[in-house]
Parts: C-alpha cells; sequence; structure tokens
C-alpha cells in the first residue's frame, strides 16, 4: 500500500473534491497471493464523514467493496451509479475509472471494506488526471 496516494483520502479540496470532507482509509492486511509471488492481496476500511467525496481515480486493482454501516454512492465509467447499503458489495475492475465514490448522507457517516488483488507494491490508488 503506498501512502501517499492514500493522503488523497485524508484530507479536502487539494484534489478535486470540492472542499467536501475525506474518507479515512485504515490498512487492515497485505499478503502475497500463495499462488502469484507478483500479485498481493490488500483489505482496508474507508470510513466516509457525512458529505465525504472522494477524487476521481482508479485502482488498477481489482476491488470488491463490502458495506459495513451507511449508505454509499459508488460509480465507474460508463456504469450507473450504485447506491450501496450495509450488507451490499460493489466490484472495480484494473480499468475501471472510479467517477462516483461518495457518502450518501450529508448526517450520517459510513463505513465500507475494500478487498484489492493487485501487482505487488502498486499502489491502491492513482487520482485521474483532470
Amino acid at each position: 500500500l503506498a501512502l501517499a496516494p492514500l493522503g488523497a483520502f485524508a484530507h479536502g479540496d487539494e484534489h478535486g473534491n470540492g472542499g467536501a470532507p475525506m474518507a479515512k482509509v485504515t490498512e487492515l492486511f497485505t499478503k502475497v497471493a500463495a499462488d502469484n509471488p507478483k500479485k498481493e492481496l490488500e483489505l482496508i476500511t474507508v470510513e466516509y464523514p457525512p458529505g465525504a467525496v472522494d477524487p476521481v481515480h482508479r485502482h488498477d486493482a481489482q476491488a470488491i467493496v463490502y458495506v459495513i454501516e451507511g449508505q454509499i454512492v459508488m460509480g465507474v465509467k460508463g456504469q450507473p451509479n450504485k447506491t450501496l447499503n450495509p450488507g451490499e458489495v460493489y466490484y472495480e475492475g484494473p480499468d475501471d475509472l472510479h467517477t462516483v465514490g461518495r457518502n450518501a448522507s450529508a448526517t450520517r457517516p459510513a463505513k465500507f471494506v475494500v478487498f484489492f488483488l493487485k501487482n505487488k507494491g502498486a499502489p491502491i490508488l492513482t487520482l485521474a488526471d483532470k
């Protein structure tokens, strides 16, 4: 997990989210894939404060999102946005541009887990060019 890209989730406005509150990301687990030493598994939690909005980015990984609490809105380029509730799952592929990632509520926090399968040592997040 590269810490510099995760900084994009730590503070508002400098990365184009319009000054909205940004997510808190916590690394939980990283391990080289047993069947392919060039790949690694990574698990993080993301906490969206009320009104949080992510900047446009990509993951260059396969990502599975599982919502724990609250309600979030996710979307990738070329697909309709999807509102997710606790217990629901969302998938992003390695070539997807993550155009929408936000808390659906302006008053309640949201929390979700993300599982990544990615190239070993690759960052989990790359900000999109403006």
